[in-house]
């Protein structure tokens, strides 16, 4: 049963910890080298990894979309879609996949005079799936050792540990009020049905030792 509750546990925060992971923005610092714009054939087991049009009369199964191709300093390449994320989930109402794109286009630089930039995102980039993390905001640095500390994802994450802590308080409370008072009486009731059996058999056994001939204990 240990094994079992474990297990449980170890999936549901696996679970929290790829949404949270997928969902919360990170920042890229990279070189741009190039952006494009291509149609794209969804699947219906990757589409849940792209935006969902403003216009549901367009397919969702097949449409343009705007990537932007780039270089990191250690030379790894990364490809970013550029999608609106709307109203939708993640609540990042990104509506300037136009403006981005422009300004993807004015930092891209070559391997001999870089310019770098960080691009903040959200989501995966997996080959095999073709999946591709959302670009949301593009901003010039100084070079490709500048240091970002993620105060957002510290505000978030605080707030979001902030609140399973007073759900926990809550519970605790809850429990020390309601649930162990019913579980003590429930102890209580059942060492008095044991002691009443106990008597019980006691008597039975000095009825069954009279008919044997034996004084009653």
């Amino acid at each position: 049963m240990r094994y079992v509750k474990w297990t449980f546990w170890l999936l549901v925060l696996t679970v929290v910890f790829g949404f949270l992971h997928y969902t919360l923005p990170q920042r890229d610092i990279v070189r741009i080298v190039n952006t494009y714009e291509e149609r794209q054939d969804l699947t219906d087991w990757t589409r849940l990894f792209w935006s969902v049009p403003d216009d549901q009369s367009t397919s969702l199964s097949n449409r343009d979309v705007q990537f932007i191709q780039a270089v990191k300093a250690n030379g790894k390449t990364m490809v970013y879609r550029n999608e609106d994320t709307g109203w939708g989930w993640p609540p990042y109402f990104k509506f300037d996949t136009a403006n981005l794109y422009t300004e993807a286009n004015d930092a891209k630089s070559t391997k001999a005079n870089p310019e770098w930039v960080a691009i903040r995102h959200y989501g995966w980039r997996n080959e095999f799936l073709s999946i591709f993390p959302n670009a949301v905001g593009i901003k010039p640095v100084a070079g490709p050792d500048v240091r970002l500390i993620p105060w957002g994802n510290i505000v978030i994450l605080g707030g979001v540990a902030l609140f399973f802590l007073f759900l926990w308080r809550l519970w605790a409370q809850f429990r020390e009020r309601a649930i162990d008072p019913l579980l003590e009486d429930a102890g209580e009731t059942w060492d008095a049905v044991d002691e009443r059996a106990d008597r019980a058999r006691g008597r039975f056994r000095g009825w069954l030792d009279s008919w044997r001939g034996k004084p009653r204990r």
